[in-house]
């Protein structure tokens, strides 16, 4: 076996139009391909990172919450490049997201800082 990446990953929101604008209007992911699928009463959006496609954000009529305190078993958080990290922080903070405090990483002496989406899954911005 021969894996080369990840291919994408898949994301469950509770409100749709609500995690569709922060993924889109605050993120920046530029949307591709979106679907209303009546059978499930379920949006799926698939959502480019960059230049690549990499996230499918769907929603599903009362899914349960991810627990993320204390950390749960499983996917702990998502990571994504930035170039300029303070840049970023003042965006995401104008456009009403809460961050963390930027910090160093001891190992990579890069910066990085930790927010959240709408459902509360930790995302993490690393500059690069």
């Amino acid at each position: 076996m021969n894996i080369c990446r990840v291919h994408h990953v898949a994301i469950i929101c509770s409100n749709y139009e609500v995690s569709k604008d922060f993924y889109t209007r605050i993120l920046g992911f530029k949307a591709l391909n979106e679907v209303y699928r009546k059978e499930r009463n379920s949006y799926k959006l698939d959502l480019c990172v960059g230049e690549e496609y990499q996230i499918e954000l769907f929603s599903f009529p009362n899914p349960p919450e991810r627990p993320s305190f204390p950390e749960a078993a499983g996917l702990r958080h998502l990571a994504f490049a930035v170039t300029n990290i303070e840049e970023a922080v003042n965006h995401l903070n104008q456009c009403g997201v809460e961050t963390e405090a930027i910090r160093i990483d001891e190992i990579t002496d890069k910066k990085f800082v930790f927010f959240q989406d709408p459902d509360g899954l930790p995302l993490e911005l690393y500059e690069s």
